[in-house]
């Protein structure tokens, strides 16, 4: 009996204690089921907390107007992925409309009527984007298109009757372009159907007559060539409106004049710049309304009465609204928008507001609209900063450098606030593309870097850059690859002699082309940085070539070499980070997504099976439902945690 009630005793008092103690808090977290993690040491559970407040930033685009009332749609995030959500006023609520897993967007009323809206909807990262119509009076959606190819590129009709949409359907290879009634996809007055067989990936329908005869279609060959064409709406017959020569020229954005006699479109033709042009279809003549502006015209949009005219430049990175009278070609005084960064310009059909994206250093991307001749500017979105003052972010600064030829190769810097002293370790961020541009924009996750840790960042846009015209653009092509990594290595070198930053901690990073970059940097000039992360990069522009979907294939040749041809071939081995991986001996982070249609996964296996043979530090993350990038956010987070480690451990210590 004694010894029952001694062992009761003992019994009570482990509960009393365990009780007391509480729920066992884990010291560590593991990555999701969705994220297959390789060499990555437990993350601390602590960091989750610490770094809680950088990783809910929200953002707001802009999707379309309802073509009668005041109100939008917009996509946002409210749970893992960017969803539809819809507006009725200014600052009002966010109200969701699509609940999927992976990504929706690119929403657009029916015009005139207003029914229902088309949006596109991704599937587990792998960019075979379907269409479908979202009923506003019941809430059904229907597909619209087959359920596996590739769907893009959608523009509707001006009476609300068909759309026009491009599709891998065929071979999974090139774009044709469809026509379809949305309203009944399945044996309405104007079935599904084929309009154009076309011969690459490159083509997209761009918009069609006021009449409904024509359509105007795009096609792209490189980011430095492109062309227009007509086509017939009844027999798919097509004419060339921009005849093919021995220069290469860029055509965007065609749309019609209300007369159908012309049509709106950005070109570079006779400029380094794009220009906003009105061209006569009779003629073939350009008159271009923006010639005193040594900048390119990223962007325009006509009102439906064609009598104004809004579109953006991007000076130095920085987004400049302008509005022009369409028949005197002047400018029309309107309100200054805020620096930063504009996209998804759209004018409501009634003609007195245009909407648009805006992000800056300091913002996360909100709604606008402008209405020039009130004078006034309306915010409709306010985004969620997670409790941050946004206030006290760094201010980027363009910086520039010299190059191996002396050509001058400019960048931005975000500082460290002034309570971290000393020189500061970097991390140069390398922007993908390669036909991209780094801008001064709100740079969310990443100003935890800078706020936290005492972290510069520098976001360089190297040659081969938008932006800077087509001149520079094309610097980096073919043979002239590797010129674009020594303007790297130039920045290297102007780190390495700054009075502030730390040239013998760096950190270089990257998502997709500038995973290569990130690669290319890591196996040249190893001994000039301290480690590196790669997202999403390509380890051989050859496998790369062979192995990214057919859809891609010749649109990415033109700017990186035909890797069919031998000496492009040879060079393109003998230089590719893959090929070099032996030099990597400092410490490396490598993401890929299994589902990635761009840079297969195939592209990091490979880099991590060379790395590993040297027993070089490595981590290795791949997202089992994600694609170019890592869309969901529970991905995200944990890609952040795991970063956050990395540099610790490897940059900061």
């Amino acid at each position: 009996m004694k010894s029952f009630i001694r062992f009761s005793l003992i019994v009570l008092i482990l509960a009393t204690l365990s009780f007391a103690q509480g729920p066992q808090t884990p010291t560590t977290i593991a990555p999701p089921d969705s994220i297959a993690a390789e060499g990555v040491p437990p993350i601390p559970a602590s960091l989750v907390d610490k770094v809680a407040r950088y990783s809910e930033f929200r953002t707001a685009s802009f999707e379309d107007w309802h073509p009668t009332k005041r109100q939008m749609l917009i996509g946002t995030r409210f749970a893992d992925t960017n969803q539809v959500h819809m507006v009725a006023m200014p600052g009002g609520a966010r109200t969701q409309l699509t609940f999927f897993p992976d990504r929706s967007g690119g929403a657009r009323y029916q015009p005139k009527k207003g029914n229902f809206f088309i949006f596109n909807k991704d599937i587990g990262g792998g960019e075979w984007y379907q269409l479908f119509r979202y009923d506003l009076v019941t809430g059904d959606i229907t597909l619209l298109t087959d359920g596996k190819s590739r769907n893009t590129g959608m523009v509707w009709d001006h009476t609300g009757d068909r759309i026009a949409y491009s599709s891998t359907r065929r071979n999974r290879r090139d774009t044709d372009i469809y026509i379809q009634d949305p309203s009944d996809p399945h044996g309405g007055s104007t079935p599904d159907k084929m309009l154009l067989q076309c011969d690459s990936g490159g083509w997209n329908a761009s918009d069609f007559s006021h009449d409904g005869k024509w359509l105007l279609a795009h096609e792209e060959v490189s980011v430095s060539e492109s062309y227009l064409w007509l086509v017939n709406t009844a027999t798919g017959e097509k004419k060339a409106l921009t005849p093919k020569s021995d220069k290469k020229i860029w055509y965007s954005g065609a749309r019609f004049t209300p007369d159908d006699k012309a049509f709106y479109a950005t070109t570079d033709n006779g400029s380094e710049f794009h220009r906003l042009a009105r061209i006569d279809l009779a003629s073939g003549k350009a008159t271009y309304l923006t010639t005193d502006i040594p900048w390119d015209v990223e962007e325009f949009a006509v009102t439906q009465d064609g009598k104004t005219i809004a579109f953006v430049t991007n000076e130095n990175g920085i987004s400049k609204l302008h509005f022009v009278d369409a028949a005197t070609n002047k400018p029309v005084t309107a309100p200054k928008v805020p620096a930063g960064i504009i996209s998804g310009l759209r004018w409501h059909p009634n003609g007195k507001e245009v909407a648009f994206g805006l992000s800056n250093a300091k913002s996360p991307s909100d709604v606008y609209s402008v209405n020039p001749s009130a004078a006034t500017i309306t915010r409709w979105t306010y985004s969620e900063t997670g409790g941050l003052n946004t206030a006290n972010f760094s201010e980027p600064e363009l910086i520039k450098w010299k190059s191996f030829d002396g050509k001058e190769i400019t960048g931005f810097l975000y500082k460290p606030p002034a309570k971290f002293t000393g020189k500061r370790p970097v991390i140069i961020n390398i922007h993908g593309g390669p036909e991209g541009q780094s801008r001064p924009s709100f740079i969310a996750r990443n100003n935890y870097y800078v706020n936290e840790l005492g972290i510069a960042m520098i976001f360089p846009n190297v040659r081969g850059s938008l932006g800077y015209g087509k001149s520079f653009a094309e610097a980096d092509n073919g043979f002239k690859r590797e010129d674009t990594y020594k303007d790297i290595d130039a920045l290297l070198d102007w780190i390495k002699a700054s009075s502030t930053l730390d040239g013998d901690r760096i950190m270089v990073t990257g998502g997709s082309y500038g995973g290569h970059m990130t690669l290319a940097v890591a196996t040249n000039y190893n001994d000039k940085i301290r480690c590196s992360v790669d997202v999403v990069g390509i380890s051989s522009l050859v496998s790369l070539l062979e192995h990214t979907e057919e859809y891609r294939r010749d649109l990415r040749r033109a700017e990186y070499g035909d890797e069919r041809e031998p000496k492009m071939r040879e060079f393109m081995t003998r230089t590719a980070p893959l090929t070099k991986a032996a030099n990597i001996t400092k410490p490396i982070m490598i993401v890929a997504g299994k589902n990635d249609p761009r840079v297969p996964k195939s592209e990091a296996d490979q880099m991590v099976a060379k790395i590993r043979e040297k027993n070089t530090p490595l981590w290795y993350l791949v997202g089992k439902n994600e694609g170019h990038g890592f869309s969901k956010k529970v991905n995200q987070d944990f890609q952040f945690y795991a970063t956050i480690a990395f540099v610790e451990e490897y940059l900061l210590k």
